[in-house]
């Protein structure tokens, strides 16, 4: 993405290689800051705070952490204990997402084999860029594969707007470049397809408000901002045409953890048969898990997240506090949209339906069973 005519990615190395840069998300779009990771326990501050978020995103900074692990040991203890507990640590930032678990447990398999710290500091660097250029590439391929299913819609209308719903952000700032739930939305635009996105808030954060609206209005994007609560309204009034969100952690079964919230926009989809697909690239399958519902850890956060909005108010960001504050507050941060309301998945493979069989059918070498 571009930023101020300068493409940027949310996470990279600074030139000397020693810090691990990102744009700090919890500012946007009011203000745009960049944030220094020195350290693990920068890294994992900077996930469990939301600096970084996003899937794809947290799977990458959690590698470029195990990177910045290896080039502060201090060679005092073991390396492989040191590096473990390291790790540990940092899949531990988030429990939900996949992503975490997946780009951190990569890096670590590939330096258990090495014995030199030189090599050490050259393989977890390497790995953590590749992971960052793999995740990239998925996802320009995902909006490559999602690109047909909006012409379609757009060909039917005959060239009237498309209206797109999306949940969350899962934008280029959640990923490493053009996003998960936007890869296609960006790939339509492109082809000059007539395109219009309506943009959840997505309390308590608002993710969508802030990051989705902000991110689709760099790059020219016609969107609308809405309540959580209004999409079933618009699709009863015939006002959206599919519905794209992405996921957090996805099962080999086809259940999908997402921003919470996302289960009532599949449901009222369904009610209206108005196509639900989910784009995610193949690292945010868990292919060990059957059951989402039961199985996918939902991460609580602090409640003051629901009971204070943060915003502008004269030139400087704010917090306020809505409810009562006696009043106690419980914050889930993801819900479980079961597979049977799931139109489809959108890879970097293609598209299968939400069942074990055809999502085998893409990624057969990851089915255990």
């Amino acid at each position: 993405m571009k930023i101020e005519n300068k493409s940027m990615r949310p996470i990279w190395l600074d030139k000397d290689s020693r810090i691990v840069k990102v744009i700090d998300q919890r500012l946007l779009p009011h203000e745009f800051v960049i944030s220094d990771l020195r350290s693990v326990d920068d890294v994992i501050n900077a996930i469990k705070e939301m600096f970084v978020r996003g899937a794809p995103l947290v799977g990458v900074a959690g590698a470029y952490g195990v990177y910045l692990a290896v080039i502060n040991f201090d060679e005092k203890t073991g390396f492989d204990d040191f590096l473990i507990n390291e790790c540990n640590r940092l899949k531990a930032a988030r429990p939900t997402a996949v992503n975490l678990s997946w780009g951190v447990d990569r890096v670590m398999y590939e330096l258990l084999k090495i014995t030199s710290q030189p090599a050490r500091i050259d393989r977890a660097r390497d790995e953590a860029a590749n992971i960052a250029d793999e995740e990239a590439e998925n996802c320009r391929r995902i909006g490559e594969n999602g690109l047909p299913l909006i012409d379609e819609i757009w060909i039917k209308k005959g060239g009237e707007t498309v209206n797109i719903l999306t949940h969350c952000n899962a934008g280029w700032l959640a990923c490493v470049e053009y996003g998960t739930a936007t890869a296609p939305i960006y790939a339509a635009y492109e082809n000059d397809i007539d395109i219009h996105v309506w943009v959840d808030e997505t309390r308590p954060l608002n993710q969508g408000a802030r990051l989705t609206a902000w991110e689709l209005g760099k790059h020219g994007v016609k969107h609308t901002v809405i309540t959580d609560n209004a999409g079933g309204h618009l699709m009863q009034h015939g006002m959206v045409d599919m519905v794209i969100v992405g996921t957090d952690r996805t099962t080999c079964t086809g259940d999908v953890a997402n921003k919470i919230g996302t289960y009532l926009k599949a449901l009222a989809a369904r009610d209206n048969n108005i196509p639900f697909y989910v784009a995610l690239p193949s690292s945010t399958f868990d292919w060990e898990l059957d059951d989402g519902i039961r199985g996918i850890p939902i991460e609580e956060r602090d409640p003051d997240e629901v009971r204070y909005v943060q915003g502008l108010d004269h030139g400087s960001i704010r917090s306020v506090l809505i409810p009562p504050a006696s009043s106690p507050a419980a914050n889930f941060a993801f819900d479980v949209t079961p597979a049977r309301l799931v139109t489809g998945f959108i890879t970097e493979r293609g598209i299968c339906r939400a069942t074990k069989q055809d999502i085998k059918r893409l990624f057969p070498e990851k089915m255990i069973q």
